[in-house]
């Protein structure tokens, strides 16, 4: 076979036990085992009275079509035949890959609109879906032309062919990430409402590969992020993946919209942004949920002790106590990450702000008990040491406290001093 051409794996009950192809007309013996009608029909010309895979002696010779076989092959021979004709229509070569960008960009200086441009465009986007690495192959030429400036523009001038943007956004992001120069693809209050756009009305593929971007921009370009951080919108819509009502709810779209957040929230003034956009409510309820992972639970603590270092995030975690109640549940039960997240953020609000309902939300989880078994457990010496300050904090409850030596007996003995 040529290196283009395509490899077909035949399922092994598709093929005749005699010649080992393709069966065209499937009949079965009396012993069950079913060949080709001209294979089969050779041996029992040939005077044999057996069956060949099994070699038990035939009452009879009668030969039974197997039509639940034939539709089956029939079934598996069309896609085969759509595959093969599919591949070979789409199939492009790395010099003709190179041509057509060349051919693209060159038109595109000429004509700028997607419809003169539309058949070089749907092979290149045909042929960078079809495997990453096709997708890396294009990133690895389109630095010696302006292919990443004009796949933006095309972008900022077609945000709503979401159909072509599904295809065209992976490539997008591929050629920043290759180029490492968030510049090439001019001013990023252009392209904002083409993001925008697929990330309220794009598939959930178009979503996340959008989101992906976004994240990569944030976090590899100060400027940029800068830029994308005045939009106040991007952080509601982002925020709206983490809401896990939504019947389209997708923890990967989660995720990566969850570090696109903290990458926007290590600039200080962006964690006021957060939470006016209802940030400590949609994570508080996102915590309480069963469905979210470690490494969803890690990233969504990591985003509220961020937003606890505001005095506006404060404020809206001490009036949540729902939100409060779900981070002391993480203590000690996720990742020693997740731990770590957790505790700054308790004593961020109960010893630093020495807030009092959060004080009280912590004491109502039976945040105590959390602290004194984080006290005995292999914790970070930061860690052990806020847990400390919160017991400190909480002495005043020490009666309370006492009562739970009698279910920890000595392992408690050595805290109670305070």
């Amino acid at each position: 076979m040529r290196k283009d051409d395509l490899y077909i794996t035949v399922p092994s009950f598709f093929r005749c036990p005699i010649s080992l192809d393709v069966m065209k007309s499937p009949v079965s013996l009396c012993t069950g085992v079913t060949y080709d009608r001209s294979s089969i029909q050779r041996w029992l010309d040939s005077g044999n009275n057996t069956c060949p895979a099994t070699m038990q002696v035939l009452q009879t010779k009668e030969l039974v079509p197997n039509h639940t076989l034939q539709r089956l092959i029939q079934i598996w021979s069309d896609s085969v035949r759509t595959q093969t004709e599919s591949n070979r229509v789409n199939s492009v070569s790395h010099e003709q890959v190179r041509e057509l960008i060349k051919q693209f960009v060159n038109d595109f200086r000429v004509h700028t609109d997607l419809e003169v441009n539309s058949e070089r465009l749907s092979k290149l986007l045909a042929f960078s879906d079809d495997s990453s690495e096709n997708l890396r192959f294009i990133a690895s030429i389109a630095d010696k032309c302006d292919f990443l400036a004009i796949l933006t523009s095309f972008i900022v001038h077609n945000p709503r062919n979401l159909k072509v943007m599904e295809k065209m956004v992976p490539l997008w992001k591929m050629l920043l990430e290759r180029g490492g120069c968030v510049s090439k693809i001019g001013k990023l209050n252009d392209v904002y409402p083409a993001i925008i756009s697929a990330l309220k009305h794009g598939s959930s593929k178009l979503k996340t590969e959008m989101a992906k971007a976004v994240e990569y921009i944030t976090s590899t370009d100060p400027e940029a992020k800068s830029a994308l951080s005045e939009n106040s919108e991007l952080y509601s819509v982002l925020l709206s993946f983490s809401s896990i009502n939504n019947s389209d709810w997708n923890p990967e779209l989660m995720e990566v919209s969850i570090s696109c957040l903290i990458s926007l929230a290590m600039l200080r003034r962006n964690r006021v942004k957060l939470v006016k956009s209802g940030a400590v409510e949609t994570l508080g309820k996102a915590l309480s949920s069963t469905e979210i992972g470690i490494g969803l639970t890690d990233k969504a603590l990591r985003l509220l002790e961020l937003i606890s270092t505001c005095k506006e995030g404060r404020i809206e975690l001490c009036n949540d106590g729902n939100c409060i109640q779900a981070i002391v549940k993480k203590v000690l039960k996720v990742s020693n990450e997740a731990t770590e997240h957790a505790v700054t953020i308790l004593w961020s609000l109960c010893c630093l702000f020495r807030d009092h309902k959060a004080q009280e939300s912590v004491a109502k989880s039976n945040g105590m008990t959390k602290i004194l078994l984080l006290l005995q457990s292999n914790c970070s010496p930061a860690v052990r040491q806020m847990a400390a300050d919160l017991l400190k904090v909480f002495r005043v409850n020490l009666k309370a406290v006492g009562c739970l030596s009698t279910s920890y007996d000595t392992k408690t003995t050595h805290i109670m001093p305070f």
